[in-house]
């Protein structure tokens, strides 16, 4: 009888304990995705031979795990959303969580961190748990590293940050100014000044500038574009005019 009694307590605590479990979030219709693609992003799937099964997720759950990113050879094709990817957006692609859900990634190896949306499925490289687009990866310092181990928390869904969590994302947000591109580098100072009267021509809504370096050959003279707003301003400039190996600079 007392054992009986036993068996019943245990599994009433049990019962209550998996009651008071808080629900996963089930995604509802957002700006960026239906519901009737939410419903098919969630279903289970199979890449390269592996079976993938998407599960919901709460505000505050966390994974751990290798991090890549993924830019130009993507720019403009369709996410698993149904979204045109944008590689200067900060989106990203996971391989089980849901569309539209708001994740913290925090580089391990220097501290860095950025928050993203999740509008893709992948990567599908073993050991990766996220694939960052350009802008994330920049700002994470992917774009030189090119992975990293990095912690996943998440901190909203359909787009937004949870208010609770807006208050720990605490990332520094400077703005950028002034970039530049270095569109020649001549160790005569005469072949430097006119390359840079040719852009002044060609250009004149930028500042051409030269600047003089000290190596171990002798005095090296780069020539800069001045003026761009931001890194993607100068990278369409460099893509648009295709200016083979120049490089992004900032004052």
């Amino acid at each position: 009888m007392k054992r009986n009694i036993l068996i019943t307590i245990v599994g009433l605590s049990i019962f209550f304990s998996g009651c008071s479990q808080k629900k996963p979030h089930i995604p509802t219709a957002s700006k960026y995705t239906s519901v009737k693609r939410h419903k098919a992003c969630m279903k289970c799937y199979t890449v390269l031979g592996k079976r993938y099964q998407p599960t919901y997720v709460n505000i505050g759950d966390t994974m751990q795990g290798i991090s890549s990113w993924y830019g130009p050879n993507f720019h403009g094709k369709y996410t698993s959303n149904g979204e045109i990817y944008n590689m200067y957006n900060k989106t990203a692609a996971h391989k089980t969580w849901p569309m539209d859900t708001m994740v913290r990634v925090t580089n391990l190896q220097n501290g860095k961190r950025t928050i993203v949306r999740i509008n893709d499925r992948g990567p599908f490289v073993q050991g990766r748990i996220i694939d960052c687009s350009y802008a994330a990866g920049k700002e994470l310092g992917l774009d030189k590293m090119g992975i990293a181990k990095v912690k996943l928390e998440v901190v909203g869904f359909a787009g937004k940050i949870s208010k609770n969590m807006a208050k720990t994302h605490s990332i520094n947000r400077v703005k950028l100014k002034n970039f530049g591109i270095q569109v020649g580098a001549f160790s005569k100072y005469i072949s430097a000044k006119r390359l840079a009267s040719k852009y002044n021509k060609l250009y004149p809504k930028y500042k051409t500038i030269i600047k003089g370096f000290d190596t171990a050959d002798g005095k090296l003279y780069r020539v800069w574009m001045m003026g761009f707003e931001n890194e993607k301003q100068v990278i369409d400039f460099k893509l648009f005019n295709d200016i083979n190996g120049a490089i992004v600079v900032r004052l």
